[in-house]
């Protein structure tokens, strides 16, 4: 079945997620959708200080938000705050460095971070794919940690601060590769299989495509999101399936309550 889900995503892929795929589908946007003004509106960006994090944080800078980038590497992401800033002419561009693999860094971010500001939009960007099998401080699957339990942490934690305010959104940057994924909650560490880092990666973001539809559905006053970073000019995207036609990737609401379940637990853990 890995086979046959693999040989559909990579036509798929080479139809839609290619420079030509990209020109086919530039034909339906619409430019003037991106001409947007977000002053008073402030947005968190994980993973800010580089590729798509870093252009996204420029793109809302340059229209007026405040933004707040969440990123590892001081050096980095102070070389990337001094450049938006000097490139978009807004001030209001705050950094905060935390650890997105490790739990209870984050939840002390939260705690704090909800003392001295506001939140409207949450953009979980960061992630990371380890080809090789390591494990954090906590000893926890470093993929794992960071793709998952750090975006459930953050989330989670946030979800009360963006519903203090007007028009909340939460987008998860995932990929095209969860298509060839099934939810699976045996082994979510990676603990008792042959390790891969790309399908390991892939298996993250279906997860964050779970979560991303259960938040959904448990807050309605929040507009969830998730999206593969391909073309991504315009806000009026026409939404995609999140299976691909008979691969069998669907997950009954048993397995997806599994997976919130265990995320729970180790969230709470190590709080």
């Amino acid at each position: 079945m890995l086979l046959y889900r693999s040989a559909v995503w990579f036509a798929k892929g080479l139809r839609e997620y290619t420079k030509s795929g990209y020109e086919s589908a530039s034909k339906d946007f619409i430019p003037d959708d991106l001409e947007v003004q977000v002053p008073g509106r402030a947005f968190m960006v994980t993973g800010g200080n580089s590729g798509i994090g870093k252009a996204t944080a420029f793109e809302i800078a340059k229209r007026g938000g405040t933004v707040h980038l969440v990123c590892r590497d001081q050096n980095r992401a102070e070389g990337a705050r001094g450049e938006i800033i000097r490139e978009s002419g807004n001030q209001n561009i705050f950094l905060h460095i935390v650890d997105l693999s490790d739990p209870k860094t984050i939840w002390k971010f939260v705690e704090n971070f909800k003392q001295e500001h506001t939140l409207n939009v949450l953009i979980n960007n960061a992630g990371c794919m380890v080809n090789k099998r390591e494990l954090t401080e906590d000893g926890l699957e470093k993929n794992f940690a960071t793709n998952t339990l750090g975006v459930y942490v953050l989330t989670t934690a946030l979800i009360p601060v963006l519903e203090k305010e007007h028009d909340p959104r939460v987008v998860t940057v995932s990929s095209g590769g969860m298509l060839v994924q099934k939810l699976s909650t045996d082994d979510l560490q990676s603990e008792r299989t042959a390790f891969d880092g790309t399908m390991v990666y892939a298996q993250n973001k279906r997860q964050q495509v779970v979560l991303t539809e259960r938040w959904a559905r448990a807050h309605p006053a929040i507009h969830f999101s998730c999206m593969h970073p391909g073309w991504v000019d315009t806000p009026d995207r026409k939404p995609v399936p999140t299976h691909l036609p008979l691969a069998r990737t669907s997950s009954s609401p048993a397995e997806e309550e599994k997976l919130i379940e265990i995320l729970e637990e180790l969230a709470q853990r190590f709080k």
